[in-house]
């Protein structure tokens, strides 16, 4: 099926669904996180499934953020009303994976029903990422993305200067101080400060976050975020800002919106943040690799993924289980996941979807569109890059974002609010290592 026929799916799907009688099929239900344009793309791929066979019928609902639609989840599976399936963040797995018996492992889905099944198919830097100890995948990689950096070209080539992003965080400081001089009010934002500058600044300069493989290895893990690399990154960003080189944004993705409105010059964030930027820039952008410190020897090592994966909730009956893994390898076609990541800037999820936007000539039509990709294969993952499994992360991150808030604010100095963070985040690794069996 070429991209362009499948782009057709959801508008075969609505004459589809007024059809078929509505006894006639299996009702799936998926909640999901997903808004703007990414949201439309989510509907387009229920739509596309619906379309495409007569026994199941899978229907989105948008939940809220990652975090609540979580916590709704969870709420609805005690209370006998859980969805099918769940999109959780990354940051939710080790979570799930405590959850005893109110997931269903998508390996033990996938091999139950009876549906033709390769879990060797999916990229290993994503799929690794909702795999056990064992090998075995426990939920479906769906939207994965890892952090980019996005510079507004013409604003560069106002300040006179060429519309190259900086490559180290040194060269970075020059532009910055020239985009500044030149009257530009906000050069610099991030989304996602503790992924972009805590997480992903340990993996792409090869530094642990925590202990044990940064929790992979074993739940009994300590974040080890205070070291002098990161806090003098830490110290970096507040000079920035004392400067008025950085504004500080918000915890999620408020900061996207900065970038493509024109307002800030530079920008880190997701990788998929280029369907929105795509859609709404009025300048010339680029997508680049993250700064990086040339004094950290052997910088830049691979960055890690963020998104979501889709967990699968237990207590339902053996024939919506078959309609969910039908779903799943709905899903995994390489037609489909080139399109998703194409059109979304989320990394493809298996390895013909990548040989097939490849082949399209799809990254030399649209430079830039690749660099999620050579980012997280520039090098063979180690044990501080190949990703992390915190318990409780959700509140993990909370805390150390307030540490570097603190920071910003002027209120604490940036060893002080590191080693608070260090301090808060293992108190809440050690109360999820307590009720939680290896």
């Amino acid at each position: 099926m070429s991209l362009k026929k499948l782009s057709l799916a959801a508008v075969a799907a609505a004459a589809f669904a007024t059809t078929l009688p509505a006894a006639a099929q299996t009702e799936i239900q998926w909640w999901h996180s997903m808004t703007g344009a990414l949201g439309e793309r989510v509907t387009e791929i229920a739509n596309g499934f619906n379309a495409s066979q007569t026994n199941y019928k899978v229907v989105p609902v948008y939940k809220g953020s990652y975090g609540e639609s979580m916590t709704a989840a969870i709420a609805a599976y005690r209370a006998g009303t859980a969805p099918h399936i769940v999109q959780v963040f990354e940051v939710g797995t080790a979570t799930m994976m405590g959850a005893k018996g109110a997931i269903k492992p998508v390996y033990q889905l996938m091999n139950e029903s009876g549906v033709k099944w390769d879990p060797k198919a999916y990229v290993g830097a994503v799929a690794g990422y909702y795999t056990d100890r064992k090998g075995n995948m426990l939920s479906m990689p769906f939207n994965s993305s890892t952090p980019v950096f996005y510079i507004n070209k013409d604003a560069f080539q106002k300040a006179g200067l060429q519309p190259v992003a900086p490559k180290t965080w040194k060269e970075f400081a020059i532009t910055a101080g020239k985009l500044k001089a030149s009257g530009q009010q906000c050069v610099y934002t991030t989304g996602w400060p503790s992924w972009v500058h805590v997480e992903n600044f340990s993996a792409w300069h090869n530094l642990p976050i925590g202990t044990a493989e940064n929790g992979i290895a074993s739940v009994n893990t300590e974040f080890k975020i205070n070291s002098p690399r990161h806090v003098a990154h830490i110290e970096m960003l507040a000079g920035f800002a004392k400067n008025g080189w950085f504004t500080y944004a918000g915890r999620r993705n408020e900061a996207e919106a900065k970038f493509f409105s024109g307002e800030c010059a530079m920008l880190t964030s997701s990788s998929a943040a280029q369907a929105n930027i795509r859609k709404n820039a009025k300048f010339a952008f680029s997508v680049n690799m993250l700064p990086y410190n040339d004094d950290i020897p052997g910088a830049p090592q691979n960055s890690i993924i963020g998104g979501a994966s889709l967990w699968v909730l237990g207590g339902k009956k053996a024939d919506e289980y078959k309609g969910v893994a039908h779903f799943f390898n709905y899903l995994s076609a390489p037609e489909l996941q080139a399109k998703w990541h194409q059109m979304t800037g989320y990394v493809p999820l298996t390895n013909a979807a990548a040989d097939l936007t490849k082949q399209s000539g799809y990254y030399e039509k649209n430079p830039g569109t690749d660099i999620a990709v050579l980012q997280l294969n520039n090098k063979t993952p180690t044990a501080n890059s190949k990703g992390l499994r915190f318990g409780n992360f959700v509140q993990g991150r909370t805390v150390i974002e307030e540490e570097i808030e603190a920071v910003l604010a002027g209120k604490k100095d940036a060893q002080t609010a590191m080693n608070d963070a260090v301090k808060r985040g293992n108190d809440i690794l050690k109360r999820f290592a307590a009720t939680t069996k290896e």
